[in-house]
């Protein structure tokens, strides 16, 4: 039977993540309508120390690929069946970890009325630990009714707070992330909001996007965004510790990046220290946090935005490895101690299952597209400008402005910059020529990048694929990607690779 996930629209108050306990009896999960909050899971008795001994070697021969001993030596006191549910709920949560950032407005409660037989829940005599089979099937029921806005925010813990605390998840929010995910055409799209966007918050006035979870939590964080958006609904948000992140990213045993250029900063003052070579390498904890929050001179927020949706992807490529596995017990620590979100374990499950299913291409990531004030007294203030986005505004936040058109302009009309990725410098000139053939009038070249790709690259850093799809027809070649990583100051980035001829 499959169980789509409903939302409600009722408010509900910030809660740290719950321990996720499947074994537990239907009335003892509550939705509290009236008054905004979630009645907590409580668990379940455990079977007998026989039992549970049984229930392990029957787990670990049904996986077949863990070793029969590991569950002994890595000295786990929690059942296997929860670590699998554990290890899903950690790769959801993480697709928006640096990127990083964001607070729900309008949440989302299920609101589903099922049967001890539908929930896969025995009577308290009758309690058993799901097989990882039987835990996926059970996964597979559930499913996202419509579609869903979640809020992330990367947060920089207050100084002198406990970490886990309430205080310590009441700072500034160092980055901010919109995640969409659209069950009718199976999409995810991550929109990234700089931390420096110019907004309005009641009662005091204009003032950065990173200083709204500081004055009011999630709650008012999420309020102000969707007020900048249109009103658009932000059903559930997740707050995550930024000294979380640098110790996730230690117990993965680091993430391989790619770094466009050194990166050198030093400030006596908090005794802060930047010192990243260029190229590819593996980033450490405290040098991964460097990677995404170095400043450039006179670029404001823009050039981190880009690094940090360049991290998600390598996050999301780590999580993938065998040797994630036997850090798990590791990793759920992690996540209960340094993520505060108000996502309800049929939720998780749902977003689970919709991940699984998700792909490549369906996976999408783009900028809130703005412009730096000249006349402003802050240079790095951010501020929107929203024309010709009504496209943008749809598919990433699920909104229609009236009056707001989409931009409908010919790709040969489009900014397009010319990037050389191939070691190939006369390739440069080569592409050029043949654009200018096709019609095309507004390129411009901007330095190569400094790593040689095979495969030449189309990116599309407006948030829509169509001008990308078109212009692949055009020239016969490419890869298209969905993403802010293209030069700044294009409508999409031809990124040359040796498959040019």
């Amino acid at each position: 039977m499959i169980k789509q996930v409903q939302f409600s629209e009722n408010q509900v108050a910030p809660q740290q993540i719950p321990e996720l306990n499947l074994d537990v009896g239907p009335h003892e999960i509550q939705l509290a309508e009236n008054s905004g909050t979630l009645e907590p899971v409580t668990a379940s008795e455990l079977e007998t120390s026989q039992q549970l001994a049984n229930t392990h070697r029957s787990v670990v021969e049904s996986v077949g690929a863990i070793p029969n001993e590991l569950y002994e030596r890595l000295g786990l006191t929690m059942p296997r069946w929860l670590l699998w549910i554990l290890t899903v709920v950690v790769g959801i949560v993480l697709s928006g970890l640096l990127v990083s950032t964001l607070a729900l407005w309008t949440p989302l409660w299920s609101n589903l009325d099922r049967t001890d037989e539908e929930l896969g829940f025995a009577g308290k005599d009758e309690q058993k630990m799901p097989l990882p089979g039987e835990l996926w099937s059970k996964i597979s029921q559930y499913q996202l009714s419509r579609p869903m806005n979640i809020l992330i925010m990367g947060i920089e813990p207050v100084r002198g707070s406990i970490d886990g605390s309430a205080e310590s998840f009441a700072g500034k929010s160092d980055s901010m992330l919109l995640v969409r995910l659209n069950p009718s055409d199976k999409s995810m799209r991550v929109l990234s909001i700089p931390r420096d966007t110019m907004i309005a918050i009641p009662e005091k006035g204009l003032t950065k996007v990173s200083d709204a979870n500081a004055q009011g939590g999630p709650v008012l964080a999420a309020r102000v965004v969707s007020r900048t958006l249109n009103n658009a609904p932000i059903d559930r948000y997740i707050r995550i510790s930024t000294s979380g992140f640098r110790e996730l990213v230690d117990q993965l045993g680091g993430v391989e990046v790619f770094v466009p250029k050194s990166m050198e900063y030093q400030d006596s003052s908090s005794r802060q220290s930047i010192n990243l070579v260029s190229g590819w390498q593996t980033l450490n904890g405290e040098q991964a946090a460097q990677f995404a929050r170095f400043r450039e001179p006179g670029q404001g927020d823009l050039p981190r935005v880009q690094r940090q949706q360049a991290l998600v992807a390598a996050l999301l490529q780590r999580l993938n490895s065998p040797t994630v596995l036997p850090r798990l017990p590791q990793l759920t620590r992690i996540m209960r101690k340094y993520f505060d979100t108000n996502l309800k374990i049929e939720e998780m499950m749902a977003l689970v299952n919709f991940s699984s299913n998700l792909e490549r291409d369906n996976f999408q990531m783009t900028m809130l597209p703005g412009t730096f004030s000249r006349f402003s007294q802050d240079p790095n203030s951010y501020w929107l400008n929203m024309t010709g986005q009504q496209s943008l505004l749809n598919n990433y936040v699920g909104v229609d402005v009236p009056g707001l058109k989409q931009d409908s302009r010919p790709v040969s009309n489009l900014k397009i910059a010319i990037q050389n990725a191939s070691n190939q410098p006369q390739l440069t000139e080569k592409v050029i020529a043949y654009l200018k053939q096709k019609g095309f009038k507004n390129i411009y070249t901007v330095p190569d990048w400094p790593d040689t790709q095979r495969q030449t690259q189309i990116i599309l850093r407006k948030g829509n694929r169509q001008p990308g799809i078109e212009l692949q027809k055009i020239i016969g070649l490419g890869q298209l990607e969905v993403a802010a990583s293209g030069d700044l100051e294009s409508d999409l980035t031809i990124r040359i690779g040796k498959d040019w001829k």
